[in-house]
């Protein structure tokens, strides 16, 4: 008996990945591929997978009858307990076909968003979370129709089905109010501190790819972060800033960002959005791409159209290739939409110095070199210079105080 315990305690949740390929949509076989990662990441084993090919998706049941009977009859066959489908699904989507295939369905938004709920470890990371499913949930409330459809029309029958669902409906609303109201004292924090290294001369950069590209394995051997990297979608949530000084004495925040994903629901956009724009305020963009991914260049297409979406097109833009120890293809690595480009390997440390050079002369590029004396009336300024700055050399002189620094484009103005 406890050994049959044992066996359905560990018993791992056996899902049915379902997709549809239309004219428009052209990569449903790596869609689905990373599905299938999704549901190992949240601990399901996939026992089947069906692709039907369609001018579009079915309105009424995402897939059409004879896809319905195939996916039924594989349930059946595999003892599956779930169908997760590759695109997120209307209310009417979801009821109609768990009601034709008779076992639980879900959508690809909400298999992301248990992932999330999983890896979520800071309270900030928890709030958003549970925002996204919020939203989510509210936008797939749907009366429970087959069993008011039942209902006699009697006393006493009708109202309660009804009420029922308006109290979910009020409860969904007040829980998503109260979450937005202590997710607003967390996104004023973060804008304080943004403010500080605004005001701080540290350049920073956003560490951005799509999700398993190597980014928190980069940032550990950048400056020693220690955070969780796993060979994992979505193996970190949180991000995380810390500096590393260059050899030249320049230091640098680094920040590390959630990873992207195709199809990410937007649920999750809007609510991640405080944190995806550490992008947005950054001084240069490190977008890191796994080169041995065959899906390379559509991975690197997602992540752009993510930034785009965050309005993050104006800051440079260094692709850092990583896993070459993986990468076997003898054809040159290229990302025409970078500014520059640097071929590393986070795993072993290839490539970084040269990646760090690269980050630094792309830096200074949007600097300007000062070289001024200033009188010693003019103290003020030269302590301006030291707060919005990098201070090469400093002099005193007998006509007044000699500097020497980088200043941001912006900030020139102050010293002419």
């Amino acid at each position: 008996m406890a050994e049959t315990l044992k066996e359905t305690a560990e018993r791992e949740e056996r899902i049915v990945l379902v997709a549809v390929a239309t004219s428009v949509q052209k990569d449903t076989k790596q869609s689905l591929v990373e599905l299938e990662e999704l549901g190992q990441t949240a601990g399901a084993v996939t026992v089947a997978k069906v692709i039907q090919n369609r001018e579009s998706v079915h309105s009424g049941t995402y897939i059409g009858k004879g896809k319905i009977d195939e996916v039924r009859e594989l349930v059946s066959l595999h003892h599956a307990d779930c169908v997760v489908c590759d695109d997120e699904l209307t209310p009417a989507q979801l009821h109609n076909l768990q009601e034709a295939l008779e076992v639980r369905v879900i959508d690809r938004t909400v298999l992301i968003l248990d992932i999330f709920a999983k890896r979520a470890s800071t309270s900030e990371g928890k709030l958003q979370v549970e925002l996204a499913q919020l939203r989510y949930r509210a936008s797939h409330l749907i009366g429970g129709r087959s069993e008011l459809s039942r209902l006699g029309g009697g006393i006493g029958t009708r109202g309660p089905g009804e009420q029922k669902l308006e109290m979910d409906r009020r409860m969904i609303r007040e829980r998503i109010t109260f979450v937005r109201r202590e997710l607003e004292k967390v996104q004023k924090n973060r804008e304080l501190t943004r403010k500080k290294r605004q005001e701080n001369p540290v350049p920073v950069v956003a560490i951005v790819g799509y999700t398993n590209a190597g980014k928190s394995t980069l940032l550990n051997h950048l400056t020693g972060a220690g955070i969780l990297a796993e060979d994992k979608l979505f193996a970190t949530l949180d991000p995380t800033t810390r500096k590393r000084k260059l050899e030249n004495g320049e230091e640098i925040l680094f920040t590390d960002t959630v990873g992207f994903i195709r199809k990410l629901p937007h649920h999750l956009i809007q609510a991640f959005r405080s944190t995806l724009e550490e992008a947005k305020y950054a001084d240069a963009i490190l977008h890191v791409v796994d080169c041995s991914n065959p899906d390379m260049d559509a991975q690197m297409h997602t992540v752009y159209q993510t930034l785009q979406m965050l309005q993050v097109g104006d800051k440079p833009v260094i692709t850092a290739f990583n896993k070459t120890d993986l990468y076997d293809s003898g054809e040159a690595l290229k990302d025409l939409q970078a500014d520059k480009t640097a071929a590393i390997s986070a795993k072993y440390g290839e490539g970084i110095d040269e990646m760090l050079h690269i980050i630094s002369d792309v830096l200074k590029s949007a600097k300007v070199l000062i070289e001024k004396v200033f009188p010693y009336e003019e103290g003020g300024r030269v302590n301006q210079l030291r707060k919005y700055g990098q201070v090469l050399a400093e002099e005193y002189r007998e006509e007044g105080v000699y500097v020497k620094a980088y200043i941001d484009r912006q900030h020139e103005y102050l010293f002419y």
